[in-house]
């Protein structure tokens, strides 16, 4: 019989290329096309007032430059916002080229396209550019006090407000045992992928057709945009992504200016054309994430359970909102985790400042939201003095109240439902994973010895495999190999080993057999994208039902040639055989011959398949509800998001002199359902580990006063290496399986990021003894909170 491979740790079929150095990235591709600068803003705010390129025209090797001047029709408007929401009032989105003011350091103002990059950027410093200089607004506080505007015809600076409520939250509050408050703070960061942004594009002058290759996570999105900006039919645009060196949430915007500009220039000029993104671009002209300021406010009982909830928070979303309200929106809903506070209300302010554009970063809002629940939960347990497992235990809902209702509207719209969870078991798991109530005994050795160490944890559920839908199509060769197609992208989170498991499992064809494509609109015109941890949930479940759509075929098809009925046959090793009589069997390639009866035999194997050798006189040789070839196409598109949950513990030690923080110990454990490839999924949570790591301790975006941002290369952006990740992540899975979707599957990608803030949070206050309440931290940072720890304790109770 052939071998399960669902659930099964399968090595990744991808690495070999990419670790031998033969992937095919988008500059690896089109050698001999024009290259595209792009000379980008100084100012954080400003108008133009001219644009001179008559320094530039005559460069040798220039062939053309681009101002908004030279731009017409839709590509002269403004860029288009995504998702558009009742609530965002005031959604403001930048043009491909600016046409009178710049709203940030970076935004795009004109376009070269040149022999060479070199050339090039050469040109684009030659371009003279007369602003009027404006006052920036920086940071939320400045955008929220709506003293100076971001844009004049936004009051206060606010694009959206938004409020959900179930019950009573501030009755409740009042009238609760036990009141708490608590300010936040979340600074903004910002994803590093190793490859930037990338678009070459090439125009067929005698098809009329547009070919366009970039680095996304949504060729078709991509692909919509190219045809609406530029005139075209869809029909006429091809989008497809080679390999991508990570996305993380970057790369879902769509379009990007770029990725317009590029076509438009190939077309015009009749020549393929080329942008890649270079690092400092990456910085101040892609897309930021993170940062919020909140306000909580909490009642709760004598075991800590929650009766009143109500949280404030400042969105800040940057200079535009291409992507709509989506990262504040999961903030605001997924800040509830796995508990049931039995009055909730929310409300935030989406606002404009002079920095680059916000939109989803691996975890996208939900960070934020975990951070405000689990700092509060913490805060809950230290006034009770009770044990912090206890308090969110006390809160948990069970797992007999699944679906459980939070009676709030998630980000796809759809009703806030969790489907499927054990968080009381998930707990258990993870105390045992950490030691957690072995841990005072570790304290006090590690006193005695002059040290300081602190232990934390937080829990977080994350809804995936957001709609609308996603496909997947089955093809069987004559050969007998298996081509599979879906239209989301890859960006090395391991498609081509997961799918083809699913597949060899639903065909029962040999795994090496199996050929995955992503992200190639020729293949799947109809997709939406990879991100939301959505691609395991969306397109595995969609290639599963074109596979059993595949397999019903041959079982029809090969219960004709073999004299018996579907029921009686199996497919084992890629061979269709009788049950029971193995050697009454036929070949899966020769299926597929016979499913395509042509009028031609071009070898022996067609011979059988030829309208005069094969069928039923009485009968067409195509029936009116089938169509020739061995191939099954279908969609999957679920009811509401699916929702994955997990809970992260770290034990950490804080040095008494430098207050540098290291990492002792790190514990994940996690659920997604079923698992396609263990291995896959924890290589996904240390990836997601590490960048929280960064989150919590490292990364941020730092503005000045002027909107210029001060670290905008590896010089200063500080990022984790393998010395500060944790050496050993200890992983536990617990596996309640989605009933939404035939696999029973729920997302993974983002779920290692996620709770990051929130339990270094808890830990190194567990370490040192005061609250922390902004984060990341930096050595630095808790070096003066420890002073000002001093200083008060000094003072007394009263000062």
């Amino acid at each position: 019989m052939t071998t399960k491979l669902f659930g099964q740790a399968v090595q990744r079929v991808e690495d070999d290329r990419l670790l031998r150095g033969n992937g095919q990235y988008v500059d690896d591709l089109m050698p001999g096309a024009l290259h595209a600068a792009i000379l980008r803003s100084p100012h954080a705010h400003a108008r133009i007032l001219g644009i001179d390129v008559d320094a530039v025209l005559d460069v040798d090797g220039v062939v053309a430059v681009y101002t908004h001047e030279d731009l017409d029709g839709a590509m002269a408007e403004p860029l288009p916002l995504l998702i558009p929401h009742p609530t965002l009032t005031h959604g403001r989105t930048q043009y491909a080229l600016a046409r009178d003011e710049i709203n940030y350091v970076g935004e795009a103002i004109a376009m070269v396209v040149a022999v060479d990059r070199y050339v090039a950027e050469d040109a684009v410093g030659r371009i003279h550019v007369d602003y009027e200089v404006l006052p920036p607004v920086v940071g939320i506080e400045n955008a929220r006090d709506g003293e100076l505007l971001v844009h004049d015809d936004v009051p206060g600076n606010r694009a959206a407000r938004m409020e959900q409520e179930v019950g009573d939250a501030e009755a409740a509050i009042a009238a609760a045992p036990h009141r708490l408050s608590l300010d936040l703070e979340v600074e903004r960061s910002a994803c590093m992928p190793m490859e930037g942004r990338g678009t070459v594009a090439r125009w067929d002058t005698d098809s009329h057709r547009m070919q366009v290759w970039t680095s996304t996570q949504t060729s078709s999105g991509v692909r919509a945009a190219v045809a609406a900006k530029l005139g075209l039919d869809l029909g006429q645009v091809d989008v497809i992504t080679p390999d991508v060196g990570g996305g993380f949430g970057v790369k879902i915007v769509h379009p990007w200016p770029e990725e317009l500009l590029v076509p438009m220039a190939a077309r015009a000029l009749g020549r393929p054309v080329k942008f890649i993104e270079d690092r400092r671009e990456h910085f101040i002209s892609s897309a930021h994430e993170r940062g919020q300021v909140q306000h909580v406010d909490v009642g709760f009982d004598d075991d800590g359970r929650l009766l009143g909830l109500s949280v404030q928070f400042w969105h800040d979303n940057g200079a535009y909102t291409p992507y709509g309200l989506i990262v504040p929106i999961i903030t605001s809903t997924q800040l509830l985790g796995p508990y049931k506070p039995a009055n909730y209300k929310v409300v935030f302010d989406s606002l404009y400042t002079n920095t680059v554009i916000v939109t989803p970063y691996r975890g996208a809002g939900r960070p934020q939201g975990v951070y405000a629940m689990e700092r509060t939960m913490d805060a809950i347990a230290a006034y009770l003095g009770k044990d912090r497992t206890v308090v969110r235990a006390a809160n948990f809902i069970q797992p007999d109240e699944f679906p459980y209702d939070q009676g709030l509207l998630f980000q796809d719209g759809r009703p806030l439902i969790y489907d499927s969870g054990d968080f009381p078991a998930s707990l258990e798991k993870l105390k045992a994973l950490v030691g957690w109530d072995d841990f005072e005994r570790i304290r006090d050795e590690a006193r005695a010895e002059g040290r300081t160490v602190g232990i934390g944890l937080a829990c977080y559920v994350e809804g995936t495999g957001v709609g609308p839908y996603e496909g997947g199509h089955v093809h069987i060769e004559t050969s007998g190999k298996v081509k599979v197609s879906t239209g989301l992208t890859s960006q090395g989170q391991g498609h081509q080993t997961a799918f083809a498991q699913i597949v060899a499992d639903e065909l029962g064809v040999p795994f090496e057999d199996i050929e995955v494509v992503t992200g190639d609109t020729r293949r799947s015109p109809y997709s939406v994208g990879t991100f939301a941890s959505r691609a395991a949930v969306m397109s595995g479940s969609a290639i599963a039902l074109a596979a059993r759509k595949t397999r019903e075929k041959v079982l029809r098809i090969a219960a004709d040639a073999l004299e018996t009925t579907p029921e009686d046959l199996e497919i084992v090793n890629g061979v269709v055989q009788v049950k029971g009589a193995p050697a009454s069997r036929i070949e899966l390639g020769t299926i597929a011959v016979l499913s395509n009866p042509l009028r031609y035999a071009f070898d022996e194997a067609s011979k059988a398949a030829t309208q005069f050798a094969v069928g039923d006189p009485t009968k067409p040789p195509v029936a009116d509800d089938d169509e020739p070839g061995l191939e099954g196409k279908d969609f999957y598109s679920p009811l509401r998001s699916t929702f994955a949950n997990g809970m992260h513990a770290v034990v950490v030690e804080t040095d008494p002199d430098t207050a540098e923080i290291t990492i002792l110990r790190y514990a994940v454990v996690h659920d997604c359902g079923n698992l396609i490839n263990p291995l896959i999924v924890e290589g996904q949570i240390h990836g997601g580990v590490a960048q929280g790591v960064g989150g919590a301790l490292y990364e941020r975006m730092a503005y000045n006063e002027h909107g210029q941002l001060e670290n905008a290369s590896f010089m200063d952006f500080l990022m984790p290496y393998v010395s500060e990740v944790p050496k050993h992540i200890e992983i536990d899975h617990i596996e309640t399986p989605s009933p939404l979707n035939p696999l029973g599957l729920k997302g993974a990608g983002e779920a290692g990021v996620i709770p990051s803030a929130a339990v270094f949070a808890s830990a190194i206050e567990d370490a040192e003894g005061f609250s922390i309440t902004s984060m990341p931290i930096s050595p630095s940072e808790l070096f003066a909170l420890r002073l000002h720890h001093e200083q008060k304790l000094q003072e007394g109770p009263h000062a």
